[in-house]
């Protein structure tokens, strides 16, 4: 099963946030066996703002971080494709431009899970269910990847 991670997931693991979610998502993300786990490029964008911006690090670190991102995990290209259906989620459930790439990319590239807090978790479009790993329970798809490991 793949599963794509959203950003808010990533900052966590990388300190960014209160202490029990940043060691849930730290947690989370050693346990996510990597060949299943894609990384949308966007969210990658949206974590290099938040470290640099809210988390305070140089550019330096925040590449740095990307790189480590980027090596642990597959990461995939938004595509025109991914762009349109993006824009029909923001028409047809009020999602947010960014948000809705993220999962359209992930719908894309065939994952069954977008793990994020940033939905409602639950939701499913095209196949994607998505899955907020801070609330109990998490969820049988969750277990299943986790599994795979």
């Amino acid at each position: 099963m793949k599963a794509a991670l959203d950003t808010n997931i990533m900052a966590y693991a990388e300190g960014v946030g209160d202490k029990t979610r940043c060691q849930a998502a730290r947690n989370l993300t050693q346990l996510l066996p990597a060949t299943n786990v894609v990384i949308p490029d966007q969210t990658l964008g949206e974590l290099y703002r938040v470290l640099t911006g809210k988390a305070g690090r140089s550019r330096e670190d925040a590449r740095e971080a990307i790189l480590s991102w980027s090596t642990a995990f597959s990461v995939v290209d938004s595509t025109w494709e991914s762009f349109q259906a993006a824009f029909d989620l923001t028409v047809d459930h009020s999602l947010q431009i960014w948000d809705a790439l993220i999962l359209s990319v992930a719908a894309a590239n065939h994952c069954h899970l977008l793990i994020s807090e940033d939905f409602q978790s639950g939701f499913t479009w095209r196949g994607v269910t998505v899955l907020d790993p801070f609330l109990e329970p998490s969820g049988n798809l969750l277990t299943d990847l986790l599994e795979e490991s």
